[in-house]
């Protein structure tokens, strides 16, 4: 008998380009079971996480408190230490100078990652605004935070650049996990060993990974640079402590 639709494991991975490894081990490697992926914002992948629209997913980690039954089921993350490039606060002012500050809303992990900094590090006092509320960069002192592929493109046009997974290494000495896989419900032992070989196999070939990828954002070489420099995979004891303290953190910012 064959598997229907309904018989697969949905899969919500994020559409970034720094899921392209991820998205190539599991087009490359038998899994052990049938699924189906789909590709999008991280806010979207929480979002069908929580709604039971998907089994499986690479979530904020903001959002996992959320998330009924929720259990990690990989070795694997998007994760950072040190610099990240695609998380930033863009401001034409010097970051202290900053009185107000635009929202990019496709992942709360990075906005509590902002706030918690603003909040802990920074001790800053600003007014938080939606990204889509409409704003004039010449009225006055005003930072954008950017996730993201955007942010390649974006962060060509202000004068100053904050690295929010830098500050947070500042602050805390750790690295950053931004998002990580999670199940909603038990998945097999068998499903769950062959989803990590397949995720370690497009890891280790990043090169591969990226096809004749020509996303208009960014070259070949300087992608996978990113890739293998800045983005951090493997969640390590250390990653696991620091999700630890920014979930802590963010949940005594209410």
């Amino acid at each position: 008998m064959k598997n229907s639709v309904e018989e697969k494991i949905r899969i919500s991975a994020v559409s970034y380009l720094n899921t392209l490894p991820f998205v190539y081990g599991l087009k490359s490697v038998p899994v052990g079971a049938p699924f189906e992926l789909s590709l999008d914002t991280p806010a979207e992948c929480a979002r069908k996480l929580i709604c039971d629209e998907a089994d499986l997913g690479l979530v904020p980690v903001a959002s996992i408190p959320e998330i009924e039954n929720a259990q990690a089921v990989s070795d694997y993350c998007i994760g950072s230490d040190g610099r990240v490039l695609t998380v930033l606060l863009l401001s034409d002012y010097p970051l202290q100078q900053i009185k107000t500050i635009f929202l990019d809303t496709e992942s709360r992990t990075s906005v509590k990652l902002l706030k918690i900094l603003v909040k802990r590090f920074w001790k800053m006092d600003v007014r938080w605004k939606a990204m889509d509320v409409p704003h004039d960069r010449e009225s006055g002192p005003a930072g954008f935070l950017m996730i993201g592929d955007k942010t390649f493109a974006e962060r060509k046009k202000f004068k100053y650049q904050t690295d929010l997974s830098l500050e947070w290494e500042k602050f805390t000495g750790l690295p950053f996990v931004f998002a990580a896989w999670v199940a909603n419900k038990p998945l097999s032992s068998g499903f769950i060993s062959g989803f990590n070989k397949a995720l370690q196999y497009g890891i280790e070939n990043i090169d591969r990974s990226l096809g004749d990828d020509k996303n208009g954002l960014i070259g070949r070489e300087e992608l996978k640079d990113y890739l293998k420099h800045f983005i951090s995979y493997t969640l390590d004891a250390k990653k696991k402590q620091a999700m630890a303290l920014f979930l802590k953190y963010a949940e005594e910012l209410g």
